[in-house]
């Protein structure tokens, strides 16, 4: 019975397409193995068992259950290639090839996923014993496959089936990609910029076309106090820097079909090149890479034809699955078949997946404006960092970490390195360290399925970059004043020797976010004028459309200075930056108590803090950030209620607070993504409708999900 299947199968193979039946001899999978968390993350596999492109398809016939399960689905399931995200029709040109497991996807598709080394169904992980492989006479076959039966010749046939060796049953060796594409030695492939088609640009392509719509920065002071008597001396008297970058007016319309367009916003951004080091070790088989590869196909599909990505994946070794591609329509397409073939194997190397990601950065011989790389890894390096057997009190995380891209003593940042930390076994302290040294933030993701999230919430960001390598300078006006200090996290500043001016290197700024300093100065006596000048704001950036540099000049900042003064009001704004440096201190130091063993005295520091800050002007006015910050260090103590809550969530909840709050960026950490919680600081317009965008997206997946369960429970036998 089996040699007459082979037959059929291969005289069918000139329909491209053939429906396989299970005979005796085949081994029936269990229900975890055909029907994973995988499938109830892609979309809803087409019921129908008839999948030829050809007008007329023969097929065996399927059972009468099956038939009947067709019919009645069709209507509600849409056939989609899980794969692509592209719909499956009869008669459009594209193969359509239906696996043993009955799940069906485009020929080009599952070919390129097979040929990527994936032996297994993308939807149900069943494995395959036939997979399917493109013939070598058949040519090469450039973005979609095209159908022309007619034409063909009768003995040159477009598919092969392979029949794959009986699994052994010692699987404990590593397993290697059936085809590894080989990498060139410069990595200089990258496709060009320009832009052939401009007829077929989006909105969110035209939208770079209009350099006037760059607005300017905008900058703020506010003194402590608005006088002080004149006769009185002040040392340490704080002034609060606040800048804003553009004002966007993004659409808040998320409609069924804006979600199948890329990333559109109401104001011009600048073209990224964006190069994603993702962690396929063995940790991240089964539902995590699943999950992994939905994220990243959300990213996919919301980057634009200006904008282009490059996908490392790293294991024991890293592989460049593409070099940087403009994602226009054929780039996203050939970008999710490279990310759904991901099959999970092997060790963390952390080190050669960033080497390999700064290499692409690096080479390039073009560059978008923006470029950045996002980083995600369930696990600790065993490489570089921790593969020696001699116990090391301190890592040197910073060996991770290419010095191309290390900040080092260079001013602004040219790469930053925006690090995900997924699940409850992965390395926070490289992963802090990783993205602290390089510019960028770090994440930390508890709830596996929220790693979807953290990537909107990064991109949305990313995708909106209006201002470049801004510096801001501070110099003093009245003879006598001096700089004392400047707190501005882990941006690089610095005070000139004499004391007369200082300088903060604050970077790129996306659109609507904020940025505030504290600068501290001595004020002396003032022995005639009713007032003192104090200081002016510069900044200096790079205009992201226009290229060019751009200085913006702040108002003169002056505070009276009568004989007496009455009952003086501290700035609110000024207050509001106290407590968060407070409270960023506060959670350092909490968290090198905690790293001692001291998880008591770490809890102390954190509810000294939350007293103190109870006694602000900020919190009896119920301000929004205090509010935030006194959740988000509660949080915190539970975190440390016992070691093990501190080793598996603790740490990396704290660590992800401070990337916040230094950079203060957004960060994802607990439900900090949640529409619903409090602590939700640096949060742009940009990044909240992204987020906005890709919870929609799950909604629509989590009713596919349900529609998939119950597909499934109504045609599975039942146990006799």
């Amino acid at each position: 019975m089996g040699s007459k299947w082979r037959k059929a199968k291969l005289a069918l193979g000139l329909n491209l397409c053939y429906y396989v039946p299970r005979t005796l001899d085949d081994d029936s999978p269990t229900s975890s193995d055909s029907f994973s968390d995988a499938a109830l993350l892609s979309h809803p596999p087409a019921a129908s068992w008839t999948s030829f492109d050809s007008p007329h398809p023969s097929s065996p016939a399927a059972p009468s259950s099956r038939r009947k399960l067709s019919k009645s689905s069709s209507k509600s399931a849409e056939k989609t290639c899980s794969i692509c995200l592209a719909a499956m029709r009869v008669g459009e040109g594209h193969a359509i090839f239906t696996a043993e497991c009955s799940h069906a996807f485009h020929l080009h598709c599952i070919t390129s996923s097979v040929k990527h080394g994936n032996q297994l169904c993308p939807i149900c992980r069943a494995k395959w014993k036939e997979i399917p492989l493109e013939s070598p006479n058949s040519g090469p076959c450039p973005g979609r496959v095209r159908i022309n039966p007619v034409d063909w010749p009768q003995n040159n046939l477009m598919t092969v089936i392979r029949k794959l060796p009986p699994s052994r049953p010692n699987s404990s060796q590593h397993v290697m990609p059936l085809f590894q594409a080989t990498e060139p030695a410069l990595f200089d492939d990258d496709e060009s910029l320009s832009q052939p088609d401009l007829a077929g640009k989006t909105a969110s392509d035209s939208d770079t076309t209009d350099p006037n719509s760059m607005k300017t920065v905008g900058i703020r002071t506010y003194p402590e106090v608005s006088s002080v008597p004149r006769m009185k001396a002040y040392d340490n008297f704080n002034v609060l820097i606040q800048l804003k970058a553009a004002v966007t007016h993004s659409s808040h319309n998320f409609g069924r079909k804006q979600l199948e367009l890329p990333y559109i916003s109401g104001k011009s951004r600048a073209p990224i090149d964006l190069v994603t080091v993702l962690d396929i070790s063995g940790s991240m088989a089964g539902t995590k890479l699943a999950l992994l590869k939905r994220a990243m196909g959300f990213v996919i599909q919301n980057l634009s034809s200006i904008d282009r990505l490059s996908v490392i994946a790293f294991s024991s070794t890293a592989c460049r699955l593409f070099p940087l591609c403009r994602m226009s329509e054929t780039g996203r397409q050939q970008a999710l078949q490279a990310v759904n073939s991901l099959v999970a194997n092997g060790g963390t190397n952390i080190a050669e997946g960033l080497r390999k990601g700064a290499k692409v950065m690096e080479e390039r011989k073009e560059k978008n404006p923006v470029g950045s790389i996002i980083l995600l890894s369930d696990g600790k390096d065993t490489y570089t960092v921790n593969g020696s057997g001699g116990k090391q009190p301190e890592p040197n995380y910073q060996l991770l970490l290419p010095l191309s891209i290390q900040i080092g003593d260079r001013s602004g940042f040219q790469i930053p390195v925006h690090t995900f930390g997924f699940g409850a076994d992965h390395d926070a302290s490289s992963m802090h360290s990783i993205s602290e040294n390089s510019g960028g933030t770090f994440s930390f993701i508890e709830t596996e399925a929220a790693i979807q999230d953290a990537f909107a919430q990064c991109i949305g960001g990313l995708l909106s970059v209006v201002v470049q390598e801004l510096q801001v300078g501070v110099e003093c006006l009245h003879p006598s004043l001096r700089l004392k200090s400047i707190k501005a996290g882990s941006y690089p500043s610095h005070v000139v020797a004499d004391g007369r001016a200082g300088y903060i290197d604050v970077g790129d700024l996306y659109a609507d976010e904020e940025r505030d300093f504290l600068v501290s100065l001595n004020i002396p006596a003032e022995f005639c004028g009713n007032e003192t000048s104090l200081l002016k704001v510069r900044c200096v950036f790079k205009d992201p459309f226009i290229k060019e540099k751009v200085t913006v000049e702040g108002k003169e900042l002056k505070i009276g200075r009568p004989e007496n003064v009455g009952g003086e009001v501290v700035s609110i704004e000024v207050d509001r930056q106290r407590n968060r440096l407070r409270a960023a201190e506060s959670m350092s130091q909490a968290r090198a108590a905690a790293e001692r063993g001291d998880l008591g005295g770490a809890v102390s520091i954190l509810e000294n803090c939350r007293k103190t800050l109870s006694e602000t002007m900020s919190a009896k006015c119920q301000d929004r950030l205090c509010v935030a910050l006194d959740a988000e260090l509660k949080e915190m103590q539970e975190r440390m209620a016992s070691r093990h809550v501190y080793e598996a969530s603790g740490r990396a909840y704290i660590l992800s607070g401070l990337s916040s709050h230094s950079w203060q960026r957004a960060t994802a950490r607990g439900n900090s993504t949640d529409s619903s919680s409090i602590i939700q600081a640096y949060q742009t317009p940009s990044m909240a409708e992204m987020l906005t965008r890709s919870q929609i997206t799950l909604l629509g997946s989590l009713a596919n999900q349900r529609l998939v369960r119950s597909i499934w429970s109504f045609s599975s036998p039942k146990p006799r």
